[in-house]
């Protein structure tokens, strides 16, 4: 079974994130925890908690269904020590504030280089920053987003992916979540059906579908291989609708959290249903 939704706004309180997702008829959901554009924030208190956990247990949404995203601001491969520290520090709050809420996984992009370091060291860097916090926190799940590789931004080869979870200590508290868009704009193509399966047999042979967490559904405003990370709402960008029927008659992609952060917020309701409808069938139409 499929789990899906969209990245919903928590403003007002977390626990109406679950209320905006319910409305759109979402079987998942992503949130922030806090504003993604600030390093700190209010500690969540027992009644927030209370009201978000509350929330998830009427609209029957479980941790598995839900994927958090972190701040922006974070950096985990910061070339510079100071800035690294404040990563790790924000970092660490965040899988914090997760446990606290009863969440078992968190989002994440993986780092930058800044070109002042080398991808090898600042691979190894990201690394060491997720056995840092995973330390420090339990029961949270580190999830590594893959990126289009805009500017010194890693993780949009799965080689880097596997690189970063071959340096993580605890294996069963680290997994990967595939932004589509990401991925097309870094140059696994997922044109047609015939494209995904040798981008998927790629992702299976090097980084292996037991780490994959949580997937991003976005189609594409940016040009194939053209690392610039510009998303689109299904079927309108250049990835086209066959990619997401592929991905939701593929059993391979149950049970995890499905997220749209396409652009038009307006058309989650539509593609969730559309979404839905391609995942029983043997042939998927379009819409």
């Amino acid at each position: 079974m499929k789990f899906v939704g969209a990245h919903v706004s928590a403003a007002g309180g977390v626990d109406q994130a679950v209320e905006r997702a319910s409305a759109l008829g979402a079987t998942a959901f992503a949130l922030f925890t806090k504003n993604q554009r600030q390093w700190r924030a209010a500690p969540l208190t027992s009644a927030v908690i209370d009201k978000f956990k509350r929330a998830c247990e009427r609209h029957g949404y479980t941790s598995t269904q839900i994927l958090p995203h972190d701040s922006y601001l974070i950096n985990l491969g910061h070339p510079l020590e100071e800035a690294l520290e404040k990563s790790r520090v924000a970092f660490i709050d965040e899988l914090a504030r997760c446990q606290q809420l009863g969440l078992s996984q968190l989002n994440f992009h993986p780092g930058s280089h800044l070109a002042q370091i080398d991808e090898e060291s600042c691979l190894a860097r990201i690394a060491e920053s997720i056995n840092i916090a995973l330390d420090q926190t339990e029961g949270v799940t580190a999830v590594i987003e893959n990126t289009a590789g805009q500017g010194s931004n890693l993780g949009f080869r799965f080689e880097h992916l596997a690189a970063i979870i071959d340096g993580v200590e605890d294996k069963s508290r680290v997994g990967v979540c595939i932004d589509t868009c990401h991925a097309f704009a870094a140059g696994y193509d997922l044109r047609s059906a015939e494209a995904c399966e040798e981008t998927f047999r790629q992702f299976s042979d090097i980084v292996g579908f037991r780490y994959l967490r949580g997937m991003h559904l976005n189609d594409a405003k940016s040009a194939f291989a053209s690392r610039v990370d510009r998303h689109h709402s299904l079927g309108m960008g250049n990835i086209g609708k066959a990619a997401f029927s592929y991905i939701m008659a593929d059993a391979r992609f149950d049970g995890i959290p499905m997220i749209l952060e396409t652009v038009d917020d307006t058309l989650w309701a539509e593609e969730i249903a559309w979404l839905k409808s391609q995942q029983f069938s043997s042939d998927p139409q379009p819409a």
